[in-house]
Parts: C-alpha cells; structure tokens; sequence
C-alpha cells in the first residue's frame, strides 16, 4: 500500500476546507475534524456557530467509555447551569439518512452485515440502500456523531462523541454523524476511561480540558494544519484498497479475500512541496 502512495499524484489527494474543518485543541496537541455537511447541514450549520462562538472553549471531554466513545460538551446536569448556546439553534431534525440522489459513492465489492451496499461517498465511510433510495455515514473508528437524547430530534449538536473502539455500526441509522477525525485520534484513544456509568468521569478533576474548539477558516493560516486527504473516487484508492483486501507480500500466507468497510484506511498527509 505504501509503494502506491509513494507513486502517487497530486489529483489523487484533496484539500481539507478550512469552513468544514474543525481544530480541537487539547493541552496534549491538536484534533483535526472534518465536517461533512452533505449528510448533516443543520448540524454542521449548529457546529459551525457554536464554534465560532466559541462555545466549547473551556469546557471539557467529559466520557471515556473503553471500546466505544470519547465525549465532550457541559457536564452541568441542571439546564440553568448549562452555558448558553449563543446565536445557535437548540432544536434541530435529525439527520440519519439522506436521499441517495446525486450522492456520489464508491462500493465496495465485498459483503456487509449492516447494510445492502457500502463504500465510500467524497472521502467519508458510508452505506446505502437501494430499496429505499437513502445513504447514510457510518460509524466507523474516528466517526464523530452528535449525542441526543430519546427524541430522534433531540440533539442540537453540542455533545460530540468520536468512535475510538470497535465500529459500533448498531448506531447507523440511529444517530446524526456530523464528520470523522483525521489526524489526532492517538490524543483521545490514550485518554484515561471513566469509570462511572456509560463511561462518564466521576470527578471534575477527572475531565479534560478543552482549549479551543476552532473552525480552521477562523485560525490564522500561519496557524492553521495544512492536510490532504486520499480521494475515494480514483483508480489509485481502488488499488489500495485493493492491496489491504488481498494482502500478497510474502508475510501473509493466505489473501483474505474480503475487507470490512472500517478497516479501509483513509491516508492523510502534509500538502507535497
């Protein structure tokens, strides 16, 4: 796989948008977020005020749960303590699915457990399904979602959750993914688990602080973490994803024949000079 990077050409990689990219800075460094307001505008539309706003600077990561999430947003437990969410929506509709309709999407070519047809739609993991005509993200490692309540409509996307355990694809479908991480998840698997219920700190002492929580189109560019990403719609993503499917250098014995949607790797590099 690394012999086809290295042969790769500046079309294979994309950009990151500074307007839908998120930094979140932890005292142990940087968390670079990508937005994808594509399957979840309100959402990302929320996040980006709250951002802005500066809503999450000096709050915390606040759950740890082993093999499923890191969290973060007010821990305050009464509503009148909780900070206020400024010029942002508090309700907004959930946005599991979306219409297939103009979506682009690679497949891949091997059987999933958790939906007809999965892939990959503008650099994000992904599933469909053609019966109903309706494509959603999924919950792969480094997936983030915005945490609701019991109400489908209940989130106003200030409690995020990064996946850093074990694809729990049972959430598809049940919750709104706003992005994925790409670069920084060995800043939040690390972190300490929780040892109250769902994973939660039972301390306040326990919490990790929250620098900032920054859109990159409001960071200074000097201060900015400039980042490509591999497309997913080339000849070359094929190829890798080719070469992690069937792995054939002389360590493996037997070629697997089949990959899991969330074992796909999605490189990230520094911008070629």
């Amino acid at each position: 796989m690394q012999e086809l990077l290295d042969s790769s050409k500046t079309a294979d990689w994309r950009t990151l948008d500074p307007a839908n990219t998120l930094y979140l800075d932890l005292a142990a460094g940087r968390v670079v977020i990508e937005l994808a307001p594509d399957f979840a505008p309100a959402h990302v539309a929320n996040i980006r005020t709250l951002a802005h706003e500066h809503y999450w600077d000096g709050l915390s990561i606040n759950r740890s749960q082993d093999n499923f999430v890191v969290q973060w947003g007010d821990p305050a437990e009464d509503d009148a303590k909780r900070k206020s969410l400024g010029s942002a929506k508090a309700h907004l509709p959930a946005e599991f699915t979306r219409s297939s309709k103009g979506v682009a999407f690679v497949g891949l070519p091997d059987h999933d457990g958790w939906a007809p047809q999965v892939g990959f739609s503008e650099g994000f993991p992904a599933a469909r399904d053609p019966r109903t005509g309706t494509t959603w993200l999924t919950h792969c490692y480094g997936t983030v979602g915005a945490g609701r309540d019991m109400a489908a409509d209940s989130s106003n996307g200030t409690e995020l959750y990064v996946v850093d355990g074990q694809s729990p694809r049972q959430l598809d479908r049940n919750i709104t993914v706003v992005g994925r991480v790409v670069q920084g998840m060995e800043l939040l698997s690390v972190l300490p688990r929780g040892t109250a219920p769902l994973g939660m700190y039972a301390k306040p002492e326990q919490r990790v602080p929250i620098r900032s929580l920054t859109l990159a189109s409001d960071v200074p560019e000097a201060q900015r973490t400039p980042l490509q990403v591999l497309r997913t719609d080339t000849p070359l993503f094929t190829a890798v994803v080719e070469a992690r499917r069937n792995r054939r250098d002389d360590w493996y014995k037997v070629p697997a024949g089949h990959i899991d949607l969330c074992n796909v790797p999605l490189p990230a590099r520094a911008p070629a000079k």
